[in-house]
C-alpha cells in the first residue's frame, strides 16, 4: 500500500507561505518563489547575526576616537594607556561613557595621558 504523503506536504508549504508572508508580490502567495527568497533570507539572517558584532565594534570605536580628539588624544594611543594602567573596560563601556558621562570620560583620559 502507498503512502500518501499530502498532508505532509501540506504542512510544509503552509510553513514555508507563513515565513514568505510579507513579502512582495508572488514572493509570499507562489510556493516556489517563497522557497527561494525564505531560503535566502534564512541565509542572510544567519550571517548577518555575525555580522552584527562587527558592525557594532566598529561603531564603539568610531565614537571612542571621535571623544578621545576631542581632548587631544587617539584612539590607538588611548588603549594603549588604558592596557598600561591595566584598566579593563570593553568598547561598549568607553562609548557609553564618551557619550552619556563625559566628566568621569575625560577624567579617565587625563589619566591615560598622564601614563603615558
Amino acid at each position: 500500500m502507498r503512502v500518501s504523503t499530502g498532508p505532509a506536504r501540506k504542512r510544509r508549504r503552509k510553513k514555508r507561505l507563513k515565513l514568505a508572508k510579507g513579502f512582495f508580490l508572488g514572493r509570499s502567495r507562489i510556493h516556489r518563489r517563497a522557497t527561494e527568497v525564505v531560503d535566502k533570507a534564512l541565509t542572510k539572517a544567519f550571517k548577518d547575526r555575525r555580522l552584527r558584532k562587527r558592525d557594532f565594534r566598529h561603531l564603539w570605536i568610531a565614537r571612542i576616537n571621535a571623544a578621545v580628539k576631542d581632548l587631544g588624544l587617539n584612539y590607538s594611543r588611548f588603549i594603549h594607556g588604558l592596557k598600561k594602567l591595566h584598566i579593563e573596560l570593553d568598547r561598549k563601556m568607553l562609548s557609553d561613557m564618551a557619550i552619556f558621562d563625559k566628566v568621569s570620560f575625560s577624567k579617565l583620559v587625563e589619566s591615560v595621558k598622564s601614563a603615558l
